[in-house]
């Protein structure tokens, strides 16, 4: 059997990996969305145990990471298209959200996370009273 060789296949191979393609990036895809009074953001995480996933939160930053080992098997690899290792993701919050009431799911190797709005940047209606010709604005 005759097999072409190209020196930078594996160089290649090992780029995409570390830094991803267009097509696959090597960072967590992410979707995020808002229903309502709620913040969903999900994260592809297929092949990942829910023990190694870690979400930390620090004034309005979220980070989230998690890990895919390598496989310990010493047989021969055939084709690694999937990233191993650690991932990372940092989201960014607006001060509307309420960083202390987020909840989190893992099912079907997706992530998702719940943020509320805010009580305070919730809208809310101002009630108008009248006192004698004295207008008071109450909240």
């Amino acid at each position: 059997m005759l097999m072409r060789t190209d020196p930078f296949r594996e160089l290649d191979r090992l780029t995409q990996q570390a830094l991803g393609t267009l097509a696959r990036p090597s960072a967590m895809p992410m979707d995020a969305w808002r229903d309502g009074d709620v913040f969903h953001v999900e994260f592809d995480l297929p092949g990942v145990s829910q023990d190694s996933i870690d979400i930390d939160v620090e004034r309005n930053v979220v980070t989230v990471k998690a890990e895919r080992p390598n496989r310990a098997s010493d047989a021969e690899l055939l084709a690694a298209e999937r990233p191993r290792g650690v991932f990372s993701r940092q989201l960014v919050l607006g001060d509307n959200l309420d960083t202390d009431r987020i909840e989190a799911s893992y099912e079907a190797g997706v992530l998702t996370l719940k943020i509320p709005v805010a009580e305070q940047a919730k809208p809310r209606r101002i009630a108008i009273s009248s006192d004698e010709g004295r207008q008071a604005i109450t909240a």
